[in-house]
């Protein structure tokens, strides 16, 4: 599988937003709460939707079912101007029940059949997080045959399996590789 620049931009920025969502400042686990809440602001959320769709995007997590993976590594190949729309996928991929709500919600809006697209291609990386650091490798050499610097894509979190995002004892590693990072960029470690 090999991942667009876009969706490779965006699986960090993605997963950062789940990480974001996880723990209060004092450790405790309220994912599911965090994302209740993001799910009843849904009617503001979609304004959202073209500038920062991994904002919105998590209010999905967990929301759709893969029937046709191919589809979904195809799909995350392409160029953000050929994505296709959320009605070309459904032979792929199902909502929950849960969230087809939410995705009348989206679908009213003008761009919404492409943002439920992005938002699926989203959480297949984030569900199939091994994938991740292989479409990632490949993105790299490809930038690198472009000229770009790849180090600029780097992230910590490629190599977390899809539950170190919501398990409360894989926190240890996130809270390290937090401290790591914010100590690579200058700031001073916690004690």
């Amino acid at each position: 599988m090999k991942l667009s620049p876009y969706f490779y931009d965006l699986r960090s920025a993605y997963q950062a937003e789940l990480d974001d969502l996880v723990s209060d400042s004092e450790g405790n686990d309220v994912l599911r709460k965090r994302l209740a809440e993001k799910r009843n602001e849904m009617a503001f959320l979609v304004q959202m939707m073209e500038l920062a769709p991994e904002m919105v995007a998590v209010v999905f997590h967990r929301g759709f079912r893969f029937t046709k993976p191919a589809a979904l590594e195809h799909l995350l190949g392409l160029p953000v101007n050929e994505l296709p729309d959320w009605h070309s996928l459904t032979h792929a991929v199902a909502l929950e029940p849960w969230a087809m709500s939410l995705a009348q919600t989206v679908l009213r809006e003008p761009q919404g059949a492409r943002f439920l697209t992005v938002a699926a291609g989203l959480e297949y990386l984030q569900q199939h997080a091994r994938l991740a650091p292989a479409a990632a490798s490949h993105a790299d050499s490809d930038a690198e045959d472009d000229g770009e610097d790849a180090a600029e894509h780097d992230d910590d979190y490629s190599a977390l399996s899809a539950d170190d995002a919501v398990d409360p004892q894989n926190s240890r590693t996130r809270e390290e590789s937090s401290a790591n990072w914010l100590a690579d960029v200058g700031f001073e470690r916690k004690e």
